[in-house]
C-alpha cells in the first residue's frame, strides 16, 4: 500500500521530500515536470514522469495525498482527482502560487487540510504526512466518511464538562469532512458550574428526547463507552464510534474506538483530534475542551499525563480566560451544601476510606461535588457519597494517593446490582431501588439504602488487591 502521494511537485514538493525521506511509509510521486522527476528520482523516490490530474497511473491505494505543485488550477483538479480516487485518503493541498478565492474554495471544499503561505507550508505539511495510516486521525475520518448519514454524537447522561466538551468537540470534526453532526446527552445537566459552562459559551447540545435515531447514519459515544450503559441509548444498540479515557468494562465494539485510560480527560483526545487534522477550534469550544480537561485532571493534580497538559496548552490560545473565570466561580446551590452537611456529619470511616449515605437528593452532581470536598479531610484517601432520587440510588467516589482504583472497587461492589464505571481517581454508579422501596415500618427506606450500599462497598474494599489504610480523620475548622 502507498502510504503517502505526492501529486505534483515544486520547491515545497521538493523540501518536503528531503525532510521526511526517513518517514514511516512508502512514498510515491507523480509529476510531469521532467527536471522534478529526475531531481526526485536522484533521492530514490519512486516517482512516475505522468499528469498528475490524471488518476490512471495513481497507485492502488494511498492513505495520505499531498498535492503540491505551484500551479493553483491543476492544485485543484489533482485534489478533486484524488479525492475520486480515494474517497478516505487525508489529503493535504498547497494552495500554490498566487491562487485566486474561486481556486482557494474548491480546493478547501475537496481537501482536509490547505496550506499556504509558502513559508510555513512545510512544517505544516511535515506534520499532517507524518499521520500513519493505522493512526487515529486517519481512522477516524474513514469511518466518518463511510457512514450512511448525519453523525448522533452521545455523551453520558448527566453530562460532566469532559462529556460536553468531547461531544461537541467530535461533532466539528465530522463537520469539518462534510459529515452533519449532532451531540446530545440524556438526564440534564444538573451541576452549577456545568449549567454556566453550557450558558455563558452558549454552547447548543441537543437532548435525547429530541432526537429521532432513525435520522442518523452512525452513532458515537464520547466519554463512556457502552450503549445503554449510563446514556439513554437503547442497550446494545449499534455504534460505530468511540471516544473514551475510562478502562472498559468488557469488549469495546466500534468501527473506531480510541479508549486510552492513562488520559486524564477525553478532552484530551479530541484536541489531539483538531490539532492533527488542523481544525482550528472556535474560542467556545477551546474553552470548553480546556475546562473539561481541568474539571477531570482536577487542574492537573489527579491522573494527568504529558497529552493532557500540551491539550491544554495548545487550547490556551484559543480559549476565553474571563469566560472560563466566570464559569469556575458560579454560585453554590443550597442543595449542594446541604448534601455536603449530611456528607460530613453521617460519615461512616474506616481506615483512609470514608463513605456517607446522605438520604434522599434533588441534584445527584451534588453528591460528586461532596466527595470532591471529603477528599479535604486528614488522613482521608477515598470517598464514596451516595443517596437516591426518583426510584434510582445514585454514587460518586473519589480518591488521591492511594493504591487502590475506584472505578474497579464500583465495578466490584455494584456493577452485579446496577451499572458502575469510571477510572482511577474518580468513578460512579446507580442502582434501581427495587425491592428496597418496600420497607417495613420500623426500618426507614434510608436506613435501608445506606445497610445496602454501604455493606456491598466496604465488603468490595476488603477484598480489593489494595485497600488503602490510615488514621481516623477529623474535619479541618479553619
Amino acid at each position: 500500500m502507498a502510504r503517502r502521494l505526492l501529486l505534483g511537485c515544486s520547491a515545497v514538493g521538493n523540501t518536503l521530500v528531503e525532510r521526511t525521506r526517513e518517514a514511516r511509509g512508502e512514498l510515491v510521486a507523480i509529476t510531469d515536470d521532467t527536471g522534478w522527476a529526475s531531481t526526485l528520482r536522484d533521492r530514490n523516490v519512486a516517482t512516475v514522469e505522468a499528469d498528475p490530474t490524471g488518476p490512471a497511473t495513481y497507485p492502488d491505494s494511498a492513505a495520505v495525498v499531498l498535492v503540491a505543485s505551484d500551479d493553483p488550477a491543476r492544485n485543484v483538479a489533482a485534489a478533486e482527482a484524488a479525492r475520486r480516487r480515494y474517497p478516505d485518503a487525508m489529503i493535504v493541498a498547497h494552495v500554490g502560487t498566487n491562487p485566486t478565492a474561486a481556486q482557494q474554495d474548491a480546493l478547501a471544499a475537496v481537501a482536509d487540510r490547505v496550506v499556504d503561505p509558502v513559508e510555513a507550508v512545510v512544517s505544516r505539511v511535515r506534520e499532517a504526512t507524518g499521520v500513519d495510516a493505522d493512526e487515529e486521525p486517519v481512522r477516524l475520518l474513514r469511518t466518518l466518511r463511510n457512514l450512511s448519514g448525519p453523525l448522533l454524537v452521545v455523551a453520558h447522561d448527566n453530562p460532566d464538562p469532559d462529556a460536553i466538551a468531547s461531544a461537541l468537540g467530535l461533532a466539528r470534526v465530522a463537520e469539518e469532512v462534510g459529515v452533519p453532526a449532532d451531540a446530545c446527552y440524556g438526564g440534564e445537566i444538573a451541576h452549577q458550574e456545568n449549567r454556566a459552562m453550557v450558558n455563558l459559551l452558549d454552547l447548543s447540545l441537543r437532548t435525547f428526547d429530541e432526537v429521532d435515531l432513525d435520522d442518523y447514519g452512525g452513532v458515537a459515544l464520547v466519554d463512556h463507552s457502552r450503549a445503554g450503559i449510563n446514556d439513554s441509548l437503547p442497550e446494545d444498540h449499534p455504534v460505530d464510534i468511540v471516544v473514551d479515557h475510562h478502562p472498559p468494562r468488557g469488549p469495546v465494539a466500534g468501527e473506531f474506538v480510541d479508549i486510552r485510560p492513562d488520559a486524564g480527560a477525553t478532552s484530551t483526545l479530541i484536541e489531539e483530534y483538531l490539532s492533527r487534522l488542523g481544525i482550528e477550534p472556535e474560542q467556545a469550544l477551546a474553552t470548553a475542551l480546556l475546562y473539561g480537561i481541568r474539571i477531570d485532571t482536577r487542574d492537573f493534580t489527579r491522573s494527568t499525563s504529558i497529552p493532557d497538559f500540551e491539550a491544554a496548552a495548545s487550547l490556551s490560545a484559543f480559549a476565553d480566560e474571563s469566560t472560563l473565570e466566570r464559569v469556575e466561580s458560579p454560585s453554590v446551590s443550597p442543595e449542594t451544601l446541604r448534601v455536603l452537611a449530611r456528607a460530613i456529619e453521617d460519615r461512616d470511616v474506616r481506615g483512609s476510606t470514608v463513605a456517607s449515605c446522605v438520604g434522599e437528593i434533588g441534584d445527584r452532581d451534588a453528591l460528586a461535588q461532596a466527595a470532591e470536598r471529603l477528599l479535604d479531610l486528614n488522613g482521608i484517601a477515598v470517598t464514596f457519597v451516595f443517596g437516591y432520587m426518583d426510584g434510582t440510588i445514585y454514587g460518586s467516589a473519589r480518591a488521591r494517593g492511594a493504591d487502590l482504583d475506584v472505578g474497579e472497587l464500583l465495578r466490584d461492589a455494584l456493577d452485579p446490582v446496577g451499572s458502575a464505571g469510571g477510572h482511577a481517581t474518580m468513578a460512579g454508579a446507580q442502582v434501581p431501588l427495587g425491592l428496597l422501596e418496600e420497607v417495613s415500618d420500623e426500618e426507614s427506606l434510608e436506613d435501608v439504602v445506606e445497610a445496602f450500599v454501604a455493606g456491598r462497598f466496604f465488603e468490595a474494599l476488603d477484598d480489593a488487591p489494595s485497600a488503602p489504610t490510615g488514621t481516623v480523620p477529623e474535619f479541618p475548622t479553619d
